[in-house]
């Protein structure tokens, strides 16, 4: 049988022991607090967190010609891009880009989705789209819709766009805003992209950013990160 003065001792023991890993617990929720705060550095992109809409649309994706809405893409960051396969130069250079942006993120590239809307739905099909697409990266994926869907999609996100068809007087021109939006796993509206058809694309910038979104959704919890240090 134990003692009262053994079991006295083996009480304050165990309350000592208690107290520094309180204590422990204490000091590491100082630190990740701490460590969070680097996650407020500024964005190389422009924040558009909570002024714009999140991600709703309604079209039919060149992958197996399917119709998509915006739950086709929840747990992936999106980004959004209008534009035409005719294009001569934007175009191209905005999606080569982002394929540059993809090989940066290396295998976390699985985790993003580029949705390449066409302005110019009269020309440009589903397999030609889907062709034009995948010429650039595999997670880059043609989006064709009707005229009133489309038009729908450009007003919810303020996009320009015009087709004016051949005449004898004028050529066929397309013209549309170069903006690429990024949503995050959730479909919330984070980071606007002014262009990525420049001369000097922030390629790493970019991809820093879009990592930034990544991490974001597979952090452990606070609570986790906790014993961890504990």
């Amino acid at each position: 049988m134990q003692s009262p003065i053994s079991d006295g001792r083996t009480r304050g023991l165990r309350a000592r022991v208690t107290r520094r890993r309180i204590g422990g617990l204490v000091a590491a929720a100082a630190g990740l607090a701490l460590l969070g705060g680097c996650d407020n550095g500024k964005w190389h992109a422009i924040d558009v967190t909570g002024t714009l809409p999140s991600l709703k649309l309604t079209m039919t994706s060149t992958t197996d010609a399917k119709d998509v809405t915006e739950a086709d893409y929840r747990g992936r960051i999106v980004l959004l891009y209008f534009g035409y396969t005719s294009c001569p130069d934007v175009c191209p250079t905005t999606l080569a880009n982002l394929g540059a942006v993809l090989q940066r993120l290396g295998t976390e590239a699985r985790r993003v989705r580029i949705l390449f809307v066409t302005v110019d739905p009269t020309r440009d099909t589903l397999p030609i789209l889907a062709s034009y697409v995948h010429a650039f990266a595999p997670q880059i994926e043609g989006l064709r819709g009707t005229p009133d869907q489309l038009a729908t999609l450009a007003r919810r996100y303020r996009i320009v766009y015009s087709v004016s068809p051949e005449t004898k007087d004028h050529p066929y021109e397309v013209t549309h805003s170069s903006a690429i939006y990024v949503f995050d796993d959730s479909g919330a509206a984070r980071l606007l992209v002014a262009s990525m058809a420049t001369t000097t694309p922030d390629i790493s910038g970019t991809a820093a950013d879009i990592k930034r979104l990544i991490e974001e959704t597979h952090r452990p919890s606070l609570v986790t990160r906790l014993l961890r240090l504990v």
